[in-house]
């Protein structure tokens, strides 16, 4: 069964940025180039009147902030996956634009075959994050957790049933792994690597990868410090 394209659209000032974005979709199989805007009131013109698949936003606009885009089309068109694409790793930029309705984050230098596989992974339910980004987004986390409230399992809960494979898998995530990395690092198909997701998060009673480490994280089964 052939694969219906994902259509793509791009909210960036930049014409550098712009020029790289379109031609690194345009090139790709499985994307389709839908269209870009320079600014806030464009750029909600292009998500809410063209419906992309994938709406990628940068942040720093000339008449406004990337945010109001997120807040109005995640609001007004659910069907559109949001992602950032912006200079700012930081964690307040990061959480707040995970708020506002965006589902992933990543940064500009990102290279055109990772950004092509962020944005299918994006429409596959998964959260895409550049591995700087969630480290520090999951290292925030677990600072603020208060560690006397922990919920604590026992041997007979579900999630302490998590397999050796399972717990390799999570902490590959937690790393920033993309699922073709995970599958080349422990040598197996990327058939075999979906399986172990979807018990992994039936286990964890979460849709994502990033959902998953924040509740392993916050369940006290992965140590980010063991990461390092």
């Amino acid at each position: 069964m052939v694969r219906e394209k994902i259509s793509v659209a791009l909210v960036d000032d930049d014409p550098a940025v712009r020029q790289r974005f379109k031609a690194s979709i345009e090139k790709h199989p499985d994307l389709l180039w839908l269209g870009e805007a320079t600014c806030v009131r464009e750029g909600k013109a292009l998500a809410l009147n063209n419906s992309p698949r994938v709406l990628l936003v940068d942040l720093g606009l000339p008449d406004g902030s990337g945010m109001e885009i997120i807040q109005e089309v995640s609001q007004k068109q659910p069907n559109t996956e949001i992602m950032v694409v912006s200079m700012f790793g930081d964690e307040g930029h990061v959480v707040q634009a995970i708020e506002a309705g965006a589902s992933g984050y990543i940064l500009k230098d990102t290279d055109d075959l990772g950004l092509a596989e962020h944005i299918i992974q994006l429409c596959d339910g998964g959260s895409p994050m550049s591995p700087m980004i969630a480290r520090h987004l999951l290292k925030r986390m677990q600072a603020t957790e208060n560690l006397s409230n922990k919920k604590k399992f026992d041997d007979t809960s579900e999630a302490a049933l998590l397999t050796r494979r399972e717990m390799q898998l999570l902490k590959l995530l937690a790393r920033g792994y993309t699922y073709r990395e995970v599958a080349e690092e422990l040598t197996v198909s990327s058939h075999t690597v979906n399986s172990h997701i979807k018990n992994l998060y039936r286990k964890l009673s979460v849709k994502t990868k990033n959902e998953a480490v924040f509740a392993a994280t916050r369940q006290g089964i992965l140590d980010m410090h063991e990461l390092d």
